[in-house]
This record gives structure tokens, sequence and C-alpha cells, in this order.
């Protein structure tokens, strides 16, 4: 599985770096997929085991709220948000009439889904769209990657203390604060290298960039515990089998979507 995680992380690092700094519809439209294939797989994770979350719902939900973030920012946002929880109850007040048990649980899951695949999600473009954005989500997003890579390697080497032994039990405590150190200060290398690329009146320095790397390496890392969470429920792996070795879309994401949502704020905060 090393082997194959390895063969696909060397062929798409190349396109996503294409896509990231082509930006526009290319980059909206590439994050639309990804979004809507991790939506359809936390569906049929529910789904399998006995629970009847809207399928079509998720998967169009999450496509109108990321393109609405792409056409209109956040002008839309609480109308598209409103609209489709009315949808979503109406849904499953029908599905409960028609027999289904549990219909009050699957409009829960229903919601759930839609705010943090589809809303939460279109902070991706969000991030994208600020100024000097293609910089930030170059720092924000690595951040999390490289922490990530920290995490593990320390964490297979010195880890002795179980960070989330239920949720993830080969997390340590050790393998999670060498990722929040070092994820950081490798992430501040390349953003020497965005500093040249970005310009003398770029709203991205070294300071600000530390301070965005710092958040998302040390709290991001929730966000693939959460995913964690709904697998080990239900006593599966992966949500989908989209990547060998990678698992599912929503595997890929669990804590991109929080270094998006942090790395938006506290670049907005700082600027």
């Amino acid at each position: 599985m090393l082997f194959e995680r390895i063969a696909i992380s060397l062929l798409l690092i190349p396109f996503g770096i294409w896509v990231i700094g082509a930006g526009g519809w290319l980059f909206t439209l590439t994050i639309t997929v990804i979004l809507c294939l991790a939506a359809y797989e936390y569906a049929k994770l529910f789904q399998r085991h006995g629970f009847r979350p809207a399928t079509y719902l998720l998967v169009i939900g999450t496509l109108a709220l990321v393109l609405q973030r792409h056409l209109s920012a956040f002008a839309h946002d609480a109308f598209l948000l409103a609209l489709l929880v009315l949808i979503s109850m109406t849904w499953h007040a029908i599905d409960f009439e028609r027999g289904a048990p549990q219909a009050g649980t699957d409009f829960a899951l229903t919601l759930a889904g839609v705010l943090y695949i589809g809303w939460m999600g279109s902070y991706f473009i969000s991030l994208r769209h600020m100024p000097d954005g293609v910089w930030w989500f170059m720092t924000a997003l690595p951040a999390v990657w490289l922490a990530d890579s920290a995490a593990y390697s320390f964490g297979k080497k010195l880890g002795r203390h179980k960070l989330a032994p239920r949720l993830s039990p080969k997390k340590t405590w050790e393998g999670y604060l060498s990722g929040v150190i070092f994820g950081p200060l490798l992430t501040l290398g390349m953003v020497l290298l965005w500093r040249f690329g970005a310009g003398p009146d770029s709203t991205i320095t070294l300071g600000r960039a530390l301070i965005v790397c710092l958040m998302v390496a040390t709290v991001a890392p929730i966000g693939d515990l959460g995913i964690s969470m709904l697998k080990r429920q239900f006593g599966v792996k992966d949500t989908g089998t989209l990547l060998p070795g990678h698992g599912g879309a929503l595997d890929r994401i669990d804590s991109w979507v929080w270094a998006s949502v942090i790395g938006f704020y506290i670049v907005t905060w700082l600027t």
C-alpha cells in the first residue's frame, strides 16, 4: 500500500499544483468534483449501515453551495442553506410517510453532510479567491500535509502515548507535537519561495504565514479524527475506494476542509 500511496501522490501533485495555480473555473470544477464525490461517499457510508440520508440532495446541495461560492462569494449562502434545510425536511417527511423507520435521524445526517462537505468545503474556493489566494492556499494546505507527514514519521519512531486510542489507535502525542513543530517550519521554507512569486507588495509575509501554519497544524488534525469517528463507528477502514492506498475523496479531504476554513479566517483577520 505504501508503494501505491507514493505512486498516486507523484501523479496527483503536479496536477494539483497546476489546478491551484490556474484558479478560475478549472479550480472550482476540480474542487466541485472532489466534494461531490465526498458527499456521495458520506451518504453511502451511512446507507450501508441502515440509515437513509438523501444522496441526491447531498450531492446537489454540495454542488450548489460550491458553485454559489465561486459566483458570488458569501452573498447567497444564507438563502441557499435555508432552502436546503426546507427541502431536506420535506424530503425526509415524505420518506417517513413511505416507511423510512429513522427519518428524523436521516434528516439530521443529510443536514450534517450538506453543512460539513458542501458549506465548509466551499472555503476551498473562498481561500483561493482572496487576494494572493494562490499563495495562501499553497501555505495553508501544505501546512497540514507536512504536519501530517511529520506526525507519521516521528510518531512511528518515537510515539509512546496514544492521542486518541478509540478514534485512531496509531496516532500519538509525540507524533502530533512533532507535526505542530515541523509542519510549520517546513512550510515556511516553501513560503520563502512564494514570496518571490507574490512580489514585495504581497499580503503574505513570514510572520503571517507562521501564524497560519501553526493554527492549521495545531487544529486541522481534528478533521482527520472526526472522519475517523464515522469510520470507527461502522468498523470500516476507508470511506471509499477512489484512490488505491488513499481511500476515498472524503478520506483525503478530512483535515483539508479544516485547513481551508482556518486559513481563510486567519488570513482575513491578519490582513
